[in-house]
């Protein structure tokens, strides 16, 4: 995306509240024209004392102009402000909307805190640019487009002046743009590395500090922000070089009017009113061309950031819902995989050619060595990647023709990481349900087995837990998670290790509650702990992205495979069983 296109677009995004633009835009071409009219009136002036004329209709003349400016000035102040905050809290609106999408795997590559930096540095430039471009960059260039034309029917001599001092303004900000384009691209990815590195250290400071890596971390970011300086600085000093060029440009400019002028004067081709007019121009344009340099200098700046900030609304979301997608309603719960096949962009993992039932109402366990599939298998089933290959059915109905909503509206999902926000244990709870009440809220936290220490924080439901739970055990943050899905109370569960985080009495009674929650529910278990799974009515053993076995606890075990090799080596027992797992395998 070239820079006149992310300047074109940047400045499209104004064109929504077309009235208010409207006005700000005539306020503008008012404010370009009035200081031009004023430098001619100025010269009419100065001719007419000259000449002991009467000069008060031309000084009432300028009164208009004055008032037409201040009514212009009054309408930019009030509104441009107003206008640019408004566009800027809705870009972040679009762009948070939009992120929340994204697939995982941008997510994944991009880094959360480079994604923050993205949608935030982005809409604070497009907050400073129609700032800027609204309050003095359009009046700038409606000044420029006037005076030209102005100068030349004038003095077409002191025009010529002028018009080579624009042209070096104009070549000298080309020539700096030609060689900082490049510099400015690698800064901005130095201003994420460091956005990255800030976030991805404070994400994990527990084990900075039970590691003793304070120094190490201070070090490499010492590192990274020496290395922004680095390219920083080369593209500062030609931004150095423009005001030097200009600013020189600038003061030969008024000599060479000065030195002209007096020559013109002295052969009566011109008046020292049309001179003092010719100043005038001067003093205007060269503030004119500074500002439109100065704006040249941020778009070139900023370009990078707002070129991410719509690389990211131009991202596409993994899943894209069809248009005539029809409401998932009335689900019981039946899921088919027929033939799935998924892989992963440039890479050999996946999930191949899965097929299985399960029943409504049953419950499926998925098991197998880490990387193995699982968690893949299933995040096809809520949509959040789409297969390559096959097809899911639920209740009959194939997903891909559902809308995103009801789908995910019938599945309730407890993670291996709770994934808690910093928000009250209540509305934690609530995130399936908003609407749901407080007994509800607490009859899914005395489920779960969370009522209790729930009451002993110091807000009980109303306590803030904090960024991802931070002020939270383990094993309070997965109850949290078990009684948002408990509260849901979808027709479709998903457990993903929902015990792995608990003690062992804890877990007992967890395993309670969730037997009592899958009572009529599909119900399907990821788990590397097999002693949670023993009980599935199906259990599915992946390898490899591929379901080598199934079949109940026992009848893997007889089989003597991979299950069973899992079973001996994490030394697990079937249920109501006493011997080792060993000895299940050995009999």
């Amino acid at each position: 995306m070239s820079i006149w296109q992310i300047y074109k677009r940047a400045l499209a995004l104004l064109l929504v509240e077309r009235a208010q633009t409207f006005w700000l835009v005539l306020a503008g071409i008012a404010l370009g024209i009035v200081p031009i009219a004023e430098g001619v009136l100025l010269g009419r002036v100065v001719d007419a004392l000259a000449l002991g004329q009467g000069a008060f209709p031309i000084i009432g003349l300028w009164a208009v102009f004055g008032l037409v400016g201040i009514l212009a000035g009054v309408i930019v102040a009030v509104m441009a402000d107003r206008l640019a905050h408004r566009r800027r809290l809705a870009a972040l609106g679009q762009a948070f909307e939009h992120a929340i999408i994204l697939p995982i795997s941008y997510h994944a590559e991009k880094g959360s805190g480079a994604v923050v930096r993205t949608i935030l540095a982005g809409t604070d430039a497009l907050f400073w640019n129609w700032l800027s471009f609204l309050r003095e960059q359009f009046v700038a260039l409606v000044g420029i487009l006037v005076l030209v034309p102005t100068a030349v029917y004038m003095n077409l001599t002191l025009a010529a002046i002028l018009a080579v001092l624009a042209v070096i303004y104009v070549l000298a900000n080309v020539l700096v743009a030609q060689k900082t384009s490049t510099g400015q691209a690698a800064v901005e990815q130095y201003h994420n590395n460091v956005y990255g590195r800030v976030g991805d250290v404070l994400g994990n400071v527990t084990v900075v500090q039970s590691y003793g890596r304070f120094t190490f971390e201070m070090q490499a970011m010492r590192t990274i922000m020496a290395e922004l300086l680095s390219a920083q600085y080369p593209v500062l000093t030609w931004w150095g070089l423009l005001t030097v060029l200009t600013r020189t440009a600038a003061t030969i400019a008024f000599v060479a009017i000065y030195a002209v002028g007096a020559v013109l004067v002295g052969r009566g081709q011109t008046s020292v009113g049309e001179i003092v007019a010719f100043v005038t121009f001067a003093g205007l344009m060269i503030g004119k061309l500074d500002l439109l340099s100065g704006f040249a200098v941020r778009i070139f700046q900023y370009a990078p950031t707002l070129r991410s900030f719509f690389d990211l609304l131009d991202a596409t979301e993994g899943v894209r819902e069809k248009p005539d997608a029809k409401p998932l309603e009335g689900v019981l719960g039946h899921v088919a995989y027929e033939g799935v096949t998924f892989r992963f962009k440039n890479s050999e993992q996946g999930v191949f050619d899965a097929s299985f039932v399960a029943e409504a109402g049953k419950t499926v366990a998925l098991v197998g060595p880490t990387g193995a599939g699982k968690t893949t298998t299933l995040a096809l089933l809520q949509r959040l990647r789409a297969p390559d290959h096959g097809r899911i059915a639920v209740d009959g109905h194939d997903i891909a023709d559902v809308t995103l909503a009801s789908l995910r509206h019938h599945i309730a999902v407890v993670f291996q990481d709770a994934g808690l926000f910093n928000r009250t244990i209540a509305e934690n709870i609530r995130i399936g349900r908003p609407e749901a009440s407080d007994e509800e809220v607490e009859r899914a936290a005395r489920l779960a087995e969370a009522h209790g220490f729930i009451s002993r924080k110091p807000d009980g439901y109303q306590f803030v837990i904090g960024e991802r739970g931070a002020s939270l055990s383990g094993g309070e943050r997965q109850r949290i998670a078990i009684a948002r899905a408990i509260l849901k109370d979808a027709p479709i569960l998903i457990l993903d290790e929902a015990t792995s985080a608990l003690d062992v009495e804890t877990e007992g009674k967890i395993k309670r509650a969730l037997d009592r929650l899958r009572r009529g529910r599909t119900t399907f278990i990821i788990a590397h702990r097999l002693s949670t799974v023993a009980d599935a009515d199906t259990i599915l053993v992946l390898d490899g992205g591929r379901i080598v076995e199934r079949g109940s606890f026992r009848e893997l075990v007889a089989k003597r495979g991979l299950f069973a090799r899992l079973v001996a080596e994490g030394g697990f027992t079937e249920p109501d069983q006493k011997q080792p797992a060993e000895e299940v395998v050995a009999s």
